[in-house]
């Protein structure tokens, strides 16, 4: 078990008290490795609170820069940095909340190429994403290397929430076969979002990281959260993994990483 020093006894006092934490637990957060692909609107409060929980590794990818627009929904940025890079934003503000967290930031795109590279030394992916070509490189990935997918995705006044875990239960490709048509979801630049979404569905993100590095409670493996923030209501469905899926199915046609962008019918 982690050798507690008495400072980290204080500030996780409120985790070790829980029977279902312990200092046990407190040392599987400790020595975690989770990888947070996006720092914007999801990713924001994920980080924050991962940090908080005393996520011992974390890695942080994005390209972007902090603009004027962000701030409404991503709190771990601030206006002294706009026009700073996320991730090193994120990482200022991870650093001075908990200095136990080692942050690795990656300023760059995700892409067929490099996804691999990155999702090396970590054990729990969280999607923070917001295009579809993205999230089926997220999963497909995960799927490949046999890492736990922990989704989140929201628009205007709804976010919704699911844990693809291989081998345990469906995947994003399960979910959803085949990507819209180019335009017909708009994402939030276009449509918009209540900022405050962000973070009731980054934390619910959080959360279900949590019980999984901790082997506690009940997942969202199998189970997809719907939340609507105006008529404030949580529905949970139940999700199957598709016999014939293309990747995690037992007879796979996907084995390799492929043009996502080109599934997508985006043009480079």
């Amino acid at each position: 078990m982690f050798d507690f020093s008495d400072e980290q006894v204080e500030r996780y006092s409120r985790h070790i008290i829980l029977p279902e934490v312990g200092g046990e637990g407190q040392s599987k957060l400790l020595e975690s490795k989770v990888l947070l692909v996006g720092a914007g609107g999801l990713g924001s409060p994920a980080a924050y609170y991962l940090a908080a929980a005393g996520i011992g590794n974390m890695g942080i990818i994005d390209f972007d820069t902090v603009d004027l627009s962000n701030l409404q929904r991503q709190i771990i940025h601030n206006t002294e940095r706009i026009g700073m890079l996320k991730t090193e934003s994120a990482k200022k503000t991870i650093e001075a909340l908990n200095p136990d967290v080692n942050v690795t930031v990656f300023n760059e795109k995700v892409t067929s190429e490099n996804i691999m590279r990155l999702f090396e030394g970590y054990d729990y992916i969280l999607d923070g994403t917001d295009n579809f070509a993205t999230r089926y490189l997220i999963n497909d990935a995960c799927v490949l290397t046999r890492k736990t997918n922990i989704h989140g995705s929201i628009y205007r006044f709804e976010g919704q929430v699911t844990v693809f875990k291989p081998n345990d239960g469906p995947c994003y490709r399960c979910l959803y076969p085949e990507p819209p048509p180019p335009g017909l979801v708009p994402n939030c630049q276009e449509g918009g979002v209540l900022g405050v979404l962000a973070g009731i569905i980054g934390n619910l993100q959080v959360v279900e990281t949590l019980k999984l590095i901790l082997g506690q409670g009940e997942t969202l493996v199998g189970s997809l959260l719907l939340y609507d923030a105006l008529k404030t209501e949580f529905r949970k469905l139940k999700l199957k993994r598709d016999p014939k899926c293309p990747i995690c199915s037992d007879k796979p046609t996907i084995t390799e990483l492929i043009d996502y962008e080109e599934f997508c019918g985006l043009s480079r």
